[in-house]
């Protein structure tokens, strides 16, 4: 069997993919960029690709995937995957949705933390000036946490594991998850909420764990953040398209909304020419203390990367044997 890594993210020869799938499985690895830098012949040979996600996996070049029998996205979102075009050529497509879990939560409570607790902003003061700027008040999102209300958009593994964390820390917790089958908020002792709008009214810190698809991308807008409850916080750990850019440099100019932490955003890296991206590196007055981004880290400890590469080659495995695993389109295995 032939495993293809178009677009690999690490630098060995795939190690730990080759301990995962045993004996008698070839490991093609690159690090293109494009398709096109990709060998025809590549594509045409391979069993499975385990992608990454700097290529775009749609267009007519899936024809080349004559014998491929599964597409593994090393990673939780498959936005950069035309699902539908490869059920049509009979390919699954599985994703790798546990490896992160803890550490995506984990990073969404610590973005929270560091605003409202201006962990960040007492930093930069006494950096700046260790006597002057010896001022606890001087952070401006700075509160207590226990009785807040933590809102959660996406009832997922993570946004689970996010809300699990939270109420740890005394906070009540809404979500908001029309896909969620009802009843499920009985498990663990949250509320529903029916509309994202009620959510975006009733939190004080609101916190991102859902995909980017067509109903999603964009979801965050001027209407969504005019019903937020005055000086909410947002935190965004998922995929940085839910989120409109522009919209939130609005609500966050006008003292509509709290304060914001972007671990993703929707052009990544940022682009510095954005008003919201300029005033935050020019540490612009209004935006001081308010706006925390990290650079698509949630993800991110060494023990999750050998999970995902793990997981990978074992979902690749898994479908090569005929029984893919966390499949996020209905096409059949090729014969």
């Amino acid at each position: 069997m032939r495993i293809l890594i178009p677009d690999a993210q690490f630098l060995d020869d795939a190690e730990i993919e080759r301990a995962a799938a045993g004996a008698g499985v070839t490991f093609e690895v690159h690090r293109a960029t494009r398709e096109t830098e990709v060998p025809e012949e590549s594509w045409r040979a391979c069993d499975a690709v385990i992608c990454y996600h700097v290529i775009q996996y749609r267009g007519p070049w899936l024809d080349w995937l004559e014998r491929c029998k599964v597409i593994v996205r090393a990673g939780v979102g498959f936005d950069n995957i035309d699902v539908d075009m490869a059920a049509a050529r009979g390919i699954p497509v599985c994703n790798v949705p546990d490896y992160g879990t803890t550490d995506v939560a984990d990073h969404a409570i610590a973005m929270m933390m560091t605003l409202t607790r201006g962990v960040a902003s007492y930093d930069e003061h006494l950096r700046a000036d260790p006597v002057g700027g010896w001022r606890f008040e001087k952070p401006p999102l700075v509160r207590r946490m226990r009785g807040l209300t933590f809102g959660v958009v996406g009832l997922g593994r993570i946004g689970t594991a996010a809300a699990l964390r939270a109420r740890a820390f005394g906070m009540d917790v809404l979500f908001y998850d029309p896909a969620l089958p009802t009843g499920t908020e009985l498990s663990f002792g949250f509320q529903r909420t029916n509309s994202l709008a009620d959510l975006m009214s009733r939190s004080d810190i609101v916190s991102l764990h859902c995909p980017l698809t067509g109903t999603t991308r964009g979801m965050i807008n001027a209407e969504a953040l005019a019903a937020a409850k005055p000086g909410q916080i947002l935190v965004n750990t998922a995929r940085g398209a839910v989120v409109d850019l522009d919209a939130l440099h609005a609500a966050l100019k006008d003292g509509k909304l709290g304060g914001a932490a972007l671990d993703v955003l929707p052009v990544e890296p940022a682009e510095p020419d954005h008003p919201l991206i300029r005033a935050w590196a020019a540490r612009e007055p209004w935006i001081a203390g308010r706006l925390l981004l990290s650079p698509h880290a949630a993800f991110y400890s060494p023990s999750s990367i050998v999970d995902l590469r793990r997981k990978s080659a074992e979902t690749a495995i898994a479908a090569l044997a005929g029984a893919p695993i966390n499949r996020v389109n209905d096409a059949r295995v090729k014969a």
